[in-house]
């Protein structure tokens, strides 16, 4: 599920990304989606290694694994945007003094 939810993230950052150049030059959504799908990628291989445990991939059987997991991605999710937040100001402060 943390999959999932990290993969929609990137796909919605990258839709943004591509459709509106614009908005996302000035907002630098290329970083917010270069973070989800690297979060997605981790998820991946986690989920690779799993399998090669003998475990499945993704859990889905267990309702409480499922909400922990949601949870997580939410989590992660959140955390991006944060951070996302945090390096737009910094770069966004210091490429106006720059040009000041």
């Amino acid at each position: 599920m943390t999959l999932f939810i990290t993969l929609a993230a990137a796909i919605a950052a990258a839709v943004i990304w591509l459709l509106k150049p614009e908005f996302a030059r000035k907002n630098r959504i290329g970083f917010l989606a270069l973070m989800y799908f690297g979060a997605a990628i981790m998820w991946t291989v986690d989920g690779f290694a799993a399998l090669a445990e003998g475990e499945p991939f993704v859990e889905l059987s267990d309702a409480a694994v499922v909400k922990d997991d949601a949870l997580l991605g939410l989590c992660v999710v959140v955390l991006g945007i944060l951070i996302w937040g945090i390096y737009r100001t910094v770069k966004n402060k210091f490429a106006t003094q720059r040009n000041a």
